[in-house]
């Protein structure tokens, strides 16, 4: 038998007619026009679903975009409160242009211009109105420098403009690049910026505590029975125990900063025997022991000391200026507070009968 008799096999599809192959081609235009069809282990959306999912897309991102910004920038008008910078000083150089120098070399990367609640030791916390007249706003996502916001007037304009053109001549081991390479217009410009920045944010008094300190102020008001009186020599005897036990490690015994473990500090302890912590006020006192000094090794007291052995340190702490520690002397032992009594009392064994 030849090739062209071979007998067709079992499994051989028959030839398909013209009328089946037109039946086909509808089926498939059925099929694409009713939905999603699976084809060969894959989902295929179809173009007007994908048109709706696109358009929902794109609605919901313009929406974000005028919730997030466009309303806020223009319904949010805060009023002046007094405090905002005011771009006028009294040296020679234009501050507003100042302030385009300080965006143009990138300073606002590393410094910041706003001051928080828990940013202590900065200057008064910043307002709404402080922002008063900041557009483009400055605020800065970084510290690397410390912050700006109340630089106005902490050095001369001397310093400042050397400070510029070569930082580690003031500063030792600061990471600030030098900015010799401004102009002298830019560099005079650029300083009055800088001493224009909080010059309506003076404080009065540069060693008040924050707001919220109010309070232990008032608890400590001598009509409570449980206040401590930081200006007697009984409350002095009990601060001076409670400085030797926790303090004079590092601030040494008479206060002078020079503890044994001041040696191995990077940050020096605080010699409290110096004239300008006459200008403490007991509340002062009492801020710095519970908060601490950020940067150095001093803790945060209020953490393992009581708020009596807190106001008990400041009667002490108030002695040193100027002074070498001295404590008044005390007519009776019956004068200390009951809980010291016992480290200034002698106990003798009854003698033996032998």
């Amino acid at each position: 038998m030849g090739q062209s008799e071979r007998e067709p096999s079992d499994n051989a599809e028959p030839e398909k007619t013209e009328t089946d192959k037109n039946n086909q081609s509808q089926d498939s235009e059925e099929s694409a026009s009713q939905g999603p069809a699976k084809s060969k282990g894959k989902f295929y959306l179809p173009f007007n679903r994908l048109r709706v999912s696109s358009f929902a897309v794109i609605t919901t991102f313009f929406a974000t975009i005028f919730v997030t910004v466009i309303i806020p920038g223009t319904s949010f008008k805060p009023e002046s409160d007094g405090r905002e910078n005011y771009y006028t000083t009294n040296i020679d150089g234009d501050a507003g242009r100042g302030r385009q120098v300080y965006i143009r070399e990138g300073c606002v990367y590393c410094h910041s211009q706003y001051v928080r609640l828990q940013d202590r030791g900065l200057g008064p916390v910043s307002r709404g109105g402080d922002f008063l007249k900041e557009t483009p706003n400055i605020l800065g996502t970084a510290r690397t420098g410390p912050d700006l916001s109340n630089e106005g007037g902490k050095f001369s304009s001397g310093w400042q403009r050397a400070h510029l053109i070569n930082p580690r001549t003031l500063k030792p081991g600061s990471i600030m690049p030098s900015f010799s390479y401004l102009s002298n217009r830019d560099l005079d410009d650029l300083v009055a910026y800088i001493q224009s920045l909080g010059n309506k944010r003076i404080q009065t008094n540069p060693y008040a505590p924050p707001e919220e300190y109010d309070k232990y102020l008032l608890r400590n008001d001598p009509s409570n029975p449980e206040s401590v009186d930081t200006s007697s020599p009984r409350s002095v005897h009990v601060g001076k125990g409670l400085y030797t036990q926790n303090c004079a490690a590092c601030h040494g015994l008479l206060g002078q900063g020079n503890g044994t473990a001041a040696i191995n500090m990077v940050v020096k302890p605080t010699n409290f025997t110096l004239p300008q912590f006459n200008q403490y006020s007991d509340l002062y006192w009492f801020y710095r022991i519970t908060e601490g000094v950020p940067g150095s090794g001093m803790p945060r007291w209020g953490e393992t000391l009581t708020e009596k052995q807190r106001w008990y340190l400041v009667a002490y702490l108030k002695t040193l200026p100027n002074k070498t520690g001295e404590v008044p002397v005390l007519d009776r032992i019956e004068a200390l507070p009951t809980e010291m009594r016992h480290t200034h009392q002698q106990w003798d064994p009854p003698l033996s009968d032998q």
